[in-house]
């Protein structure tokens, strides 16, 4: 089995080298992660500046290259051009801190999975939900372990990601697993206006987790219990619910609409 592991914490971080110890008993280990720190970037992608990719040599992996991109990035260029064999897994991970709710849109970590899922492969992100300095990874890598090692077996869906949150608990303190839906996460986006050296503005986004109340299947929800939380994830955004009646009503109403307007003249 060969797994690429990327992140969003950078090419150093801890995590990802808890995973990379773990897994290379398991399979041949590829690496791709940005030189540096990326969280919150998101499913974005590099477009208008050049990616710069530099070898490295990491103890446990067979290959791996540090990318001057976001996660997104990394998963790209591994796929398509650095690793010339077929990628089974993608790993993302393990991230500093946990991806829950809608974090998952904001999420660097889940996103490099998605992409994993958007090329064809089976992908998981994994996150601890810890802030703590020498957070200990161990645990949560001996986890993924197993829990690779069950959904390769079950064949994976290419079409789903799985997001993984272990609780920031000892081993002995954690309740078991969940399977789990996508939970509610805001934060209080509080921005502290500052000023540089020369006087201009600029602005620090800050603020920490609303506490809100949770559906007692979702992921949030189950960490907050004691519980290791797994949610397979779908990236097709599509609300179906909603297109039969849409095309009952809103289809219709604009069909007239655009036969009947009047393109020369604005709309305003």
């Amino acid at each position: 089995m060969k797994i690429l592991l990327t992140n969003d914490d950078g090419i150093h971080a801890r995590g990802i080298h808890a995973l990379i110890n773990e897994l290379n008993s398991l399979a041949e280990i590829y690496v791709v992660s940005p030189d540096r720190e990326r969280s919150g970037t998101g499913h974005s992608i590099t477009v208008y500046e050049p990616i710069k990719v530099k070898p490295m040599d990491l103890a446990g992996a067979k290959c791996s290259w540090t990318v001057g991109g976001t996660p997104v990035d990394c998963v790209k260029l591994a796929l398509a051009r650095l690793i010339k064999e077929d990628i089974d897994l993608v790993v993302s991970g393990i991230n500093h801190g946990s991806n829950m709710g809608t974090d998952v849109l904001y999420s660097g970590t889940v996103s490099a999975a998605a992409e994993g899922v958007i090329l064809g492969c089976p992908a998981l992100a994994v996150s601890l939900d810890s802030m703590e300095i020498n957070a200990d990874f161990n645990y949560t890598a001996k986890f993924t372990r197993r829990v690779i090692e069950k959904v390769m077996e079950m064949k994976l869906s290419r079409e789903t990601l799985l997001n993984v949150n272990v609780p920031a608990l000892a081993p002995d303190k954690i309740k078991g697993v969940r399977i789990t839906r996508l939970g509610v996460r805001n934060y209080d986006n509080l921005f502290d206006e500052r000023q540089d050296p020369r006087g201009n503005t600029y602005f620090w986004l800050g603020g920490g987790v609303v506490i809100e109340e949770q559906e007692p299947d979702s992921d949030v929800a189950a960490v907050q219990d004691g519980y290791i939380s797994i949610t397979p994830i779908r990236l097709d955004l599509t609300d179906y619910g909603l297109i039969e009646e849409y095309r009952q009503t809103l289809q219709p109403y604009l069909k007239t609409w655009g036969d009947n307007h009047d393109y020369s003249q604005p709309d305003y």
